[in-house]
């Protein structure tokens, strides 16, 4: 039965679930529609990346691994529609590079979840469904590799020019040292106290994030890069980096207090705080890049931009 306009066809491919729901119920025998391309519902709700409609067929219908196994026209499996690279707009997130990694996990996620499993199957054209993902990614992947490479190299820059400075904090002791002996005349003191410790954390968080960003320079590029490994370099870099600024500024201001005169230091707090807040802005500018590093990081299933996320 291939009529291109049922109404379940439709809804299926444009994510309808209640649509789809309400005929399944009703008339269950739906699921054997195909469109003008031999297309049926688990193979329309792959390639348009419906992960909801898709959970729906499955937990309906996984006893019927016919369903399942169909082919379209060009010979096409359900793992071929899946590796298909998606619109712009599919996904609940931007950027080449994330979309790939969502892009990936949509395919590993229809691999996990398939009742029936063919991977080494080849369509019309004599291509595998990871043939299939690398060719239809080969343009994300480098607009993908390029975006890194910008943000890597902006990145490694302020890293290595926190390094420095946190090089240069860590090597100077505040007021000097006891005449005669290495023990600083500082010890004990709060302020003293906070200043190595942050002076330290600014070092060596700013050199792991110069190594992050390095590493992410040095890589291939696969698409398979893009799943795990690179994001996670992003990730820790990035958090490294925002870490390494905030006690780059905590180790100045606890060094320059101890240059306030005494009647000056109940004024320093709130002055170091207003010194913080151009900082404070970009970061806030950069939060919405890191917070979706993490949602596409953590999140199994990737979601369509109509859908919440569940991570």
């Amino acid at each position: 039965m291939k009529d291109p306009s049922t109404p379940f066809l439709i809804a299926a491919k444009m994510g309808v679930l209640e649509i789809v729901q309400g005929i399944m119920k009703h008339h269950p025998m739906a699921i054997h529609q195909e469109d003008v391309e031999k297309k049926n519902a688990v193979l329309l709700a792959i390639e348009h990346k419906h992960p909801r409609t898709y959970k729906l067929l499955c937990d309906n219908y996984s006893s019927n691994q016919s369903i399942f196994q169909k082919l379209d026209k060009n010979g096409n499996s359900a793992f071929h529609l899946a590796a298909k690279r998606t619109r712009d707009d599919t996904w609940r997130i931007h950027g080449a590079a994330l979309q790939i990694q969502w892009d990936l996990k949509w395919y590993d996620h229809i691999k996990s979840t398939m009742p029936y499993k063919s991977f080494a199957r080849q369509n019309n054209k004599g291509k595998t469904a990871k043939e299939v993902l690398h060719q239809e990614h080969k343009e994300m992947v480098k607009e993908g590799a390029q975006w890194l490479i910008n943000t890597s190299q902006s990145c490694s820059v302020v890293a290595a020019l926190i390094a420095s400075v946190a090089y240069a904090s860590a090597t100077t002791v505040p007021g000097g040292l006891k005449e005669g002996t290495a023990i600083p005349l500082l010890r004990g003191q709060p302020a003293f106290n906070i200043f190595i410790i942050s002076s330290l954390l600014a070092l060596c968080l700013s050199v792991t994030s110069l190594t992050m960003f390095l590493s992410i320079l040095t890589s291939r590029y696969q698409p398979s890069d893009f799943r795990r490994k690179l994001p996670r370099r992003l990730i820790l870099g990035l958090s490294s980096l925002f870490v390494s600024v905030a006690a780059m500024l905590v180790s100045f201001s606890a060094g320059h207090f101890f240059d306030l005169e005494e009647q000056l230091r109940p004024t320093a707090l709130p002055i170091y705080a207003l010194i913080s807040l151009p900082v404070s802005l970009y970061a806030r500018t950069q939060f919405h890049l890191f917070i979706d590093l993490i949602k596409t990081f953590f999140t199994t299933v990737p979601q369509r931009s109509h859908d919440k996320f569940t991570i």
